[in-house]
């Protein structure tokens, strides 16, 4: 395959995603009027409680069974090592620019949750059906690539919607704290009484202190046990706390869905039920696949309108911009490229170059889109989520292109 092939190819996906972003941007302008703040709001609610619960399950269903499950199975493992380094890699740059508190979670997402849903859906199959694929005959190649792109999506929103959802989460909630602490000490310095009352105030203490000495004393016993019972629930908190949260975020739409979409998948006499002609649930499971098919217009299209109030009062800095994208375009395909021929020389991987080809693309895809669902639900970051999705979905086109070409050509 030639560069310019290569180039038209690779480019095809990244241009879609910006074409609707610009409609989303439009229909946000105050001219159309048509995707105002609410509105993107409620469409959030709906792509993350509809639309992408419905193309996990869909594409894991189609696409997964038991068999490819235990040959896949450096796949989620190759994924975990992405946010693994990603994610560090984030926070180095999170203490080296130091943004404001509500962007550093935004910021380490960016670096370690890739778009591993549509832009491999879409590129794999397509570079199967060009002349010159090092991967073999079209029809058998693009039904492994599709079938190894569902499998990284599925993959892919369990790893967003529990890790990164809850990273979102907690610097949303952290920054709130921050506010709200700063909001208290200013109206406590507005309110703090002069010197006369102050005195007034301590005197008055005193006073009643004295008077209240014994029954204090005779209550010391009491309010030491009640010390002793609260430290006892802070220490029981402390530990039940983090597993009620990750529960918690299993539970949720998407990673609930993927969990009943394996089990359907990996257990021939259910994935009858949904899958092929004479399937007697078939129309349930192409009902679900339509409702996924409006996960990625939605989000592209919500992408777009936060766009219009991002390039107006974004805070983000240029640094950061540019300290994601060596992230994401530079430093990562480098140790995927190291981490799939490692593993490949060990004998973990199964002889398959389309295989290898698309774990080394899972190190080189933009931030995940369902990052700015997160800060749409959260309400925090989403006008620099917008501008950094931009620049980083532009570099995109050209860094998928030169890297697909790398890594065909280590492969062929």
């Amino acid at each position: 395959m030639g560069f310019w092939s290569l180039l038209g190819v690779a480019s095809m996906p990244i241009l879609q995603v910006l074409m609707i972003s610009l409609l989303g941007a439009s229909m946000a302008s105050r001219r159309w009027d048509l995707l105002s703040v609410d509105a993107r709001n409620s469409l959030n609610k709906v792509v993350f409680v509809v639309f992408t619960p419905s193309i996990v399950f869909a594409s894991i269903v189609k696409a997964v069974t038991f068999q490819d499950i235990i040959s896949w199975w450096f796949m989620p493992v190759n994924i975990g090592i992405i946010f693994l380094i990603g994610g560090f890699l984030g926070w180095l740059l999170v203490k080296l620019t130091r943004p404001e508190p509500y962007l550093e979670g935004l910021i380490v997402a960016s670096c370690s949750a890739a778009n591993l849903g549509n832009l491999p859906i879409i590129i794999i199959p397509a570079i199967c059906a060009n002349e010159g694929s090092p991967f073999g005959d079209r029809a058998t190649c693009r039904a492994a690539g599709i079938a190894y792109a569902s499998f990284s999506m599925a993959l892919g929103g369990f790893y967003i919607w529990t890790h990164t959802y809850q990273l979102i989460r907690t610097s949303s909630l952290r920054y709130k704290q921050l506010c709200a602490a700063g909001e208290a000490s200013s109206k406590a310095s507005d309110t703090e009484c002069g010197g006369t009352a102050s005195d007034l105030l301590k005197e008055k203490e005193r006073e009643e202190s004295s008077i209240h000495k014994p029954l204090m004393t005779n209550s010391t016993e009491d309010t030491e046990s009640r010390t002793q019972d609260e430290e006892r629930m802070s220490i029981w908190a402390k530990v039940t706390s983090p597993l009620q949260q990750v529960l918690k975020e299993l539970m949720s739409p998407p990673s609930l869905s993927a969990g009943v979409g394996f089990v359907f998948g990996t257990i021939p006499f259910l994935k009858g039920l949904l899958i092929g002609e004479g399937a007697p649930l078939r129309v349930l499971q192409d009902t679900i696949a339509l409702l996924g098919d409006g996960t990625i217009p939605c989000m592209t299209l919500i992408l777009g309108g936060n766009l219009t109030q991002g390039l107006r009062s974004s805070k983000i800095r240029r640094t950061v911009v540019i300290g994601v994208i060596l992230v994401r375009y530079i430093i990562l395909p480098l140790i995927g490229i190291g981490v799939v021929m490692a593993a490949g020389k060990l004998g973990l991987l199964a002889h398959d170059p389309l295989f290898h080809y698309v774990l080394m693309v899972q190190f080189t895809l933009p931030p995940a889109m369902n990052i700015g669902t997160m800060t749409q639900l959260f309400d925090v970051g989403q006008e620099e989520c917008s501008v950094l999705f931009l620049w980083s979905y532009m570099v995109a086109a050209i860094a998928l292109t030169l890297w697909s070409t790398v890594f065909m050509w280590i492969l062929s």
